[in-house]
């Protein structure tokens, strides 16, 4: 079986490495012969999270490179597309460009569509408002992040399930080691680093008032204005990765309880979790169904709650290694590649076969 894959970042965002390239080799373990083109090349995140954009002859270059990969290529079985292929332009465009015939795949991981229909330009919300529900429609299946996701897509596709973001968790492990002072750890990008601002102050506090570290992977110079002491700012690489989480004794996810942060898929969660962290989390989305209240973490709705459950953890190293052996246990399970990678070659063979 051939497929041709399609992503909007290079490897060094996370949504390329844990929704496709993660699983290329079990897929061709199987005979599942994957080709995969990025839209935007190696690099692109790291200008976002220093906080500059791309050109637009850049940008306009890549389009017309996915033009041309997607007029010449010889017809695929599958087309697996994470998300769209041509940002901010229609879906008929997108779907007139496809290969005629292949069946077609969208992996979505966070709810796309509620970026056009709540943009700011009324333009974009008229062009673009429906686009999702659109290529949805023409889609063979949908694999989704979360339920929310998928009884989104549920609407205008039949075949649709969920297929978690996951990790590897024979290389995801929990660390032997641990700090002198707990450290309260948070890994993201500068996108998500708003849902920490509000608990900032409250984080402060307990480092001030406990000798606790605040740890943040990822959050660029988007977190430069809010450095105090005791945070530390910790730029994220793929190669640092692992053993920037396995540092930390808590991992936190707060969220703002919005619309498009109730589509998350907790992939920060599912990392702490497999690196044997006791986690606490907003009781948003997707987070209450991965934070099990009271067994491997707490789940937070108020700043008091986040201050009740953050010293509990913070003053009892017994209480988060308990936390921290469950969570692994779960990770293990349901949110390891290797309970998950079956059911995608399981899925595109049969939609391979339609």
């Amino acid at each position: 079986m051939r497929v041709l894959a399609f992503t909007r970042y290079d490897r060094d965002a996370a949504s390329t490495r844990y929704r496709l390239l993660q699983f290329l080799p079990e897929l061709e373990k199987a005979g599942i012969e994957v080709e995969w083109h990025p839209l935007l090349g190696h690099g692109h995140m790291k200008r976002l999270v220093d906080g500059r954009s791309g050109t637009g002859s850049g940008v306009a270059a890549a389009y017309a490179r996915r033009l041309a990969t997607l007029a010449t290529a010889r017809k695929p079985d599958l087309l697996w597309i994470y998300g769209e292929l041509f940002p901010y332009l229609p879906a008929a465009f997108e779907q007139a460009a496809m290969p005629k015939g292949a069946p077609v795949i969208y992996d979505w991981d966070d709810a796309f569509h509620l970026a056009y229909q709540g943009h700011r330009k009324a333009t974009v919300r008229g062009l673009l408002g429906e686009k999702f529900d659109r290529l949805l429609k023409g889609a063979t299946a949908v694999t989704c992040g979360n339920e929310m996701l998928r009884e989104h897509a549920a609407r205008f596709c039949e075949r649709t399930l969920v297929v978690p973001t996951v990790v590897d968790t024979e290389q995801w492990r929990p660390s032997v080691s641990l700090a002198e002072r707990p450290i309260i750890g948070w890994i993201g990008s500068p996108t998500t680093w708003p849902n920490m601002r509000p608990l900032l102050p409250l984080l402060k506090r307990l480092h001030r008032e406990t000798g606790a570290r605040v740890r943040a992977v990822g959050a660029g110079t988007a977190a430069e204005a809010d450095r105090f002491e005791g945070l530390d700012l910790v730029e994220w690489s793929e190669d640092s990765e692992i053993a920037a989480v396995r540092s930390m004794s808590i991992g936190i996810m707060p969220l703002l309880d919005r619309p498009f942060e109730r589509g998350k898929s907790g992939f920060k969660l599912i990392q702490y979790m497999a690196c044997g962290l006791p986690v606490m989390a907003s009781p948003v989305g997707v987070n209450n169904s991965i934070v099990e209240d009271g067994r491997n973490g707490f789940l937070a709705s108020s700043d008091q709650q986040w201050e009740t459950g953050l010293r509990r953890l913070i003053a009892d190293p017994a209480l988060r290694r308990q936390f921290g052996e469950q969570g692994r246990k779960r990770a293990v399970t349901d949110y390891s590649l290797a309970s998950q990678a079956p059911r995608l070659v399981s899925l595109f063979r049969e939609v391979a076969r339609r």
